[in-house]
């Protein structure tokens, strides 16, 4: 009987000696991709892409990621697949894993993609749900470490709204050991429970987002109205007026601070043009270690630990 395979749902599925394992191979897998070195490990094999919620950086990542491992990248919309039409996911679940090697879906409730792994043959990878975005971090933490070493014992400050992201880094904190201040508005508090955090060592709360950057050595951010939320994007707007990341906010960061968001970015919203086209962003480095780091954890998840070739 073969084993169950292993999920990638959410950051702490993973231990920080697995991370530090992935976040190796991604320096030693980007590096031979910078030299235009062929690396095939994954020919022959299939990913399998669902999406509910729409996507650019997540498809292209994962896409030309498999392209570059050698195996194949498969993409479906539940609105052109029966998932859309009322299969229930457990059913669409044990066919899909039947004809593929390993299966990323960006969707919305996180119970949707549990139920999925539930019931795969394959390894399942979390490309966002409402509750996470575990890829996103990864990139996130690997723009850090490979600019500046280990993130470990480092604060970040993440202003504007509680939401998948910001849970994510929450997560994140505690496997690896370093400090989130949230600042957001009255009303859109980090929900423990939602963020399934183990408790409150490595994270604070701030009602004035300049205390949250004060000694930040990375600030963040996301758009003010995630997917979903649209209904509320008057509301929000009046709500989070005064949580925009700006030149003064970074000047209070510690000196060498980085600016990060996952985009897409709202310029005049979240952000202001000066912060995130200023020589303190690094969105691009992030972006693009989204395809790097993915590969990486690709090969790990149908792989194992694999040496160096």
């Amino acid at each position: 009987m073969s084993l169950a395979p292993k999920h990638y749902l959410q950051f702490n599925d993973f231990t920080r000696d697995e991370y530090d394992w992935v976040f190796e191979r991604t320096r030693w897998i980007k590096e031979k991709f910078k030299r235009y070195d062929p690396y095939h490990p994954l020919f022959d094999r299939t990913l399998v892409m669902i999406f509910e919620k729409a996507s650019t950086r997540t498809r292209l990542s994962f896409e030309a990621g498999m392209h570059q491992l050698g195996g194949s990248a498969i993409y479906l919309n539940t609105r052109d697949s029966q998932l859309g039409r009322g299969e229930p996911v457990e059913d669409a679940a044990q066919v899909i894993s039947r004809m593929s090697d390993i299966v990323m879906i960006r969707t919305f409730e996180q119970s949707i993609i549990e139920r999925f792994a539930a019931n795969s043959r394959v390894p399942v990878i979390n490309g966002l749900t409402n509750e996470y975005h575990p890829c996103q971090i990864m990139a996130d933490i690997y723009t850090w470490i490979e600019r500046n070493g280990s993130i470990q014992g480092k604060t970040v400050a993440w202003i504007g709204d509680s939401n998948n992201v910001c849970n994510t880094w929450l997560q994140a904190a505690e496997v690896l050991d370093f400090n989130v201040h949230v600042s957001t508005p009255a009303g859109y508090e980090v929900e423990p429970e939602r963020a399934n955090l183990y408790g409150t060592d490595h994270f604070e709360q701030f009602a004035d987002p300049m205390d949250a950057a004060r000694g930040a050595d990375i600030i963040t951010t996301d758009v003010w109205t995630s997917m979903g939320f649209e209904a509320e994007n008057e509301e929000r707007m009046k709500d989070f007026a005064d949580f925009q990341v700006d030149a003064d906010m970074m000047r209070v960061a510690n000196a060498g601070a980085v600016f990060m968001h996952c985009l897409p970015a709202h310029r005049g919203e979240e952000v202001a043009a000066e912060v995130i086209d200023g020589p303190q962003s690094v969105v691009w480095d992030e972006a693009e270690n989204r395809l790097h780091v993915q590969k990486a954890l690709m090969e790990y998840l149908l792989l194992g630990r694999v040496e160096g070739k």
